[in-house]
């Protein structure tokens, strides 16, 4: 199915269930998120965020160029300023494929994409659920290691592991979205066609990440940034 969505380029990669804030402070965006108010139905105030691979969030759209897959956002709380600016709260909701970028029609970005499915066939959802007991035990490693060498203000791992779930896509999109990767890394786990690749990536990641946390003694990201995404759209 295609559809057109506004899109707003960012230099990280958003998964669906992850929170989003941003302070939207530029006129194309502010645009943007006026453009969005409107629409009576609050579930149809969805944007697309995709990673910059080449420019700045600020930049020119000639000088940009952005990755091909992106996550969409629903809008969920917006705090308007007098002086135009707003800061919002968006959850990252389905992944799509970007089929043509509009750079005329409105002051931010637009673009036609492709939705993106997930775990569409039974056995890829069985492969899925048999890799969660190896990435969780992976993350947990990996959460430990941080913690020893993060000193006493880090988040304990018994509190973050309190926190992690079972469901396979939700763990996977977690992953992705907590462990210290690059925006590469992260990018190459979106476009995975589904839970059970994205695991198998990630286990992959995390016994990267842990053995350099451990050879360099030192925490890539504070612990305290580590967020469990809100519950999958």
């Amino acid at each position: 199915m295609t559809d057109a969505i506004p899109l707003f380029p960012l230099g990280a990669v958003l998964f669906p269930g992850v929170v989003l804030p941003l302070h939207i402070f530029e006129p194309r965006y502010r645009a943007l998120v006026a453009h969005l108010l409107r629409r009576p139905d609050e579930d149809d105030r969805e944007f697309g965020v995709v990673a910059i691979r080449r420019g700045t969030e600020t930049g020119d759209h000639d000088d940009t160029s952005l990755y091909d897959i992106g996550c969409s956002a629903q809008l969920r709380q917006v705090t308007s300023h007098p002086d135009g600016r707003y800061d919002v709260v968006a959850v990252g909701r389905r992944r799509f494929t970007v089929l043509d970028v509009d750079t005329e029609s409105a002051p931010y970005l637009q673009a036609s994409v492709d939705w993106l499915p997930d775990q569409a066939d039974p056995g890829d959802l069985r492969r899925a659920e048999a890799l969660v007991p190896s990435v969780l035990a992976a993350f947990r490693r990996y959460l430990r290691e941080l913690a020893e060498v993060a000193g006493p203000d880090a988040l304990s791992p018994e509190a973050a592991q309190d926190q992690l779930p079972d469901d396979p896509a939700v763990l996977s999109h977690l992953v992705a979205a907590s462990a210290s990767l690059t925006v590469a890394d992260r990018q190459k786990l979106l476009a995975e066609p589904d839970a059970a690749h994205r695991l198998r990536g990630e286990l992959g990641l995390l016994r990267r990440e842990t053995s350099l946390v451990a050879a360099l003694s030192a925490v890539p990201a504070a612990l305290t940034d580590f967020q469990v995404p809100a519950g999958v759209n």
